[in-house]
């Protein structure tokens, strides 16, 4: 005889019936949305990284600027994340999203693919290096089509980050120990296809983008978009779709923090249980969670006082009074912040390994015997750590982890998270290292204004930079799933898309820090170098990166003594089991707090 089919809470499938376990979503169904995440890697990790030599080599930007404009392009993409996770939470759907980004970013490259291929949309042919070179950089309606193609890849590319993770972790049920177990490790798999996916860019498609041309580099990321947007709506018949109401859960966090400022004068009461709560039968039907009330920032209770005005409507004005839920998840929202601006930094060093690393590698030897390797492509070295690294540290660290501290995920977020900004402050450390050997090999042999791609390389192999790149690779395996665990279990139900958008906003925040700081150290450094500051000029060897790197390296220590108060000091959100049968179930997030 058959079982009872099991359905999941809260989902649906593509015709609008409530999903089924044996039917929809579990970790099957979800490698489809894994395969497309590493399409999407595979169409733009190769470009994040060497889009600055086609900004110099071929649209004739300054070094500096070239730099400033990638980390401003990165930036806007990550930062665009909280309007699609929005609109995907609110009304359109995760799905949805996912799909419409994937296609603008497809019309994005393939724009970009028309305009490498005909001379007439770029500039004429001409080196910056050159010291007598008078090359025009790309200005009118061919900035403006470069301009275009490349945001509108960068709204695609942060409309997939924005939905596809949260999306994916749809296809598990977190009151089911089992799934709840799986989209741990999801997570991890979900860094493993995006190393996969970046691999192959950072290998094959920046040779292609070096030694076949722009156009055929661009191509290709167009053909591998399209793959992933064939992959992913695939999956709709076999999608847990999370269900959308209209309402918005990012208005309601305002109304919060509007009701109690409107409320300031109110004196709390010292029965917390007087505060405004709707009838909990109700909320038990149509409330996606309840949640107790807290001690956590007071002043924020506020919202929910009950005045002579408020006390006899049956429907308030959520603008004036808020419910005790609604307070809780804006008080949740308000403790992740601390943790959130901690993470910045690492971004900000990140932002030197795509832009100022791979100008470095361009003036070394990248010869390996009689095969050239694109110095862009030095960066698939951390890369094909985490292929190998990520399934060791979820199939051996993390189940002998939990063996000794009885938590699910091995460590806690937070511990994971801390370990990578050491690394990061460490990968600085190597990198200016690096760059002093560098500096030094060229002042040796006479090549310190030698010009990079026309004359000899330096004789010193690019391989030296796999330090500092391989240092990151290991941090962005701790920090990488880490933070979008962290995010997507501490954030309300109605905002789990906008939970991973406080990892990609923090490394939006990251890439516009990074153009701020290189503005300011060029600024302030103008006066006391011959090159006019510290990252100024197109010859990188007259320059100052070893002393822009040991200042990233030392701030980046200081985050992380800052980062150890912060989260010594973060409370974990509770989990209310469902059910009597639950009550016993031992959460990682529980037991942080005991």
């Amino acid at each position: 005889m058959q079982g009872k089919p099991k359905f999941v809470e809260g989902k649906v499938d593509w015709k609008g019936n409530t999903a089924r376990k044996d039917k929809h979503g579990g970790m099957g169904v979800s490698s489809l949305v894994l395969g497309t995440f590493a399409f999407e890697h595979m169409a733009t990790f190769g470009l994040a990284v060497n889009l600055v030599t086609y900004y110099t080599g071929v649209m004739h930007f300054s070094i500096a600027d070239a730099a400033t404009q990638l980390t401003n392009l990165l930036g806007t993409s990550y930062i665009i994340t909280i309007a699609v996770a929005f609109l995907a939470d609110t009304y359109i759907g995760r799905f949805k999203a996912v799909l419409v980004a994937a296609s603008v970013e497809f019309l994005g490259l393939g724009l970009l693919a028309l305009q490498a291929h005909y001379p007439k949309l770029k500039p004429p042919l001409c080196s910056i290096y050159e010291k007598n070179s008078h090359c025009v950089q790309v200005g009118g309606t061919k900035a403006a089509l470069l301009f275009v193609g490349l945001y509108s890849a960068a709204v695609g590319f942060g409309g997939i980050k924005a939905a596809l993770p949260s999306h994916g972790a749809d296809q598990f049920d977190d009151k089911d120990p089992k799934e709840e177990g799986q989209r741990s490790s999801f997570f991890n798999w979900l860094l493993l296809a995006r190393c996969l996916g970046g691999a192959i860019s950072l290998t094959v498609f920046v040779w292609i983008q070096d030694n076949k041309g722009w156009d055929w580099g661009f191509f290709a990321s167009t053909m591998a978009m399209f793959c992933g947007l064939v992959i992913f709506a695939t999956g709709l018949p076999w999608y847990r779709i999370h269900v959308i109401n209209g309402s918005s859960a990012l208005s309601a966090i305002v109304q919060v923090y509007v009701a109690a400022t409107r409320n300031r004068n109110l004196i709390l009461p010292d029965d917390f249980s007087d505060l405004y709560e709707i009838n909990k039968d109700m909320e038990a039907a149509n409330q996606p969670e309840v949640l107790p009330h807290t001690n956590a920032f007071r002043f924020l209770d506020k919202a929910a006082i009950l005045t002579p005005s408020t006390q006899n409507s049956e429907r308030p004005n959520p603008w004036k009074l808020c419910r005790v839920t609604q307070v809780e998840n804006a008080k949740i929202i308000l403790n992740i912040v601390p943790i959130f601006c901690c993470t910045t930094i690492m971004t900000l060093c990140l932002a030197q390994l795509q832009t100022f690393s791979i100008q470095q590698g361009i003036t070394m030897d990248t010869r390996i015997k009689k095969f050239d390797i694109p110095p862009a492509s030095i960066s698939v070295l951390p890369v094909l750590f985490l292929i190998i690294g990520v399934p060791l540290y979820d199939r051996i660290f993390v189940p002998f982890a939990r063996k000794l501290t009885g938590i699910p995920t091995g460590i806690t977020y937070l511990q994971r998270v801390g370990v990578g900004l050491v690394l990061s402050s460490l990968s600085m450390a190597a990198a200016a290292i690096m760059e002093v050997k560098r500096k030094r090999v060229a002042r040796d042999y006479n090549m310190l204004d030698s010009i990079p791609l026309l004359q000899p390389p330096l004789p010193i192999s690019v391989f030296w930079l796999s330090f500092q790149y391989f240092i990151f690779g290991v941090a962005d395996m701790f920090t990488y799933v880490g933070l979008l665990e962290f995010f997507y279990s501490q954030a309300p139900k109605d905002l789990k898309s906008l939970s991973s958008c406080f990892f990609w906003s923090s490394m939006a925040l990251g890439y516009f820090l990074s153009t701020i700081t290189v503005k300011i150290v060029n600024g302030v450094t103008k006066n006391i170098t011959s090159s006019g500051g510290w990252l100024a000029g197109n010859n990188i060897n007259r320059g100052q990166l070893n002393l822009f790197y040991w200042l990233l390296s030392f701030l980046s220590l200081i985050n992380f003594c800052i980062y150890l108060w912060v989260s010594s000091r973060y409370k974990y959100r509770k989990v209310i089991p469902d059910s009597a049968n639950e009550s016993s179930r031992v959460h990682e997030l529980q037991i942080v707090q005991e």
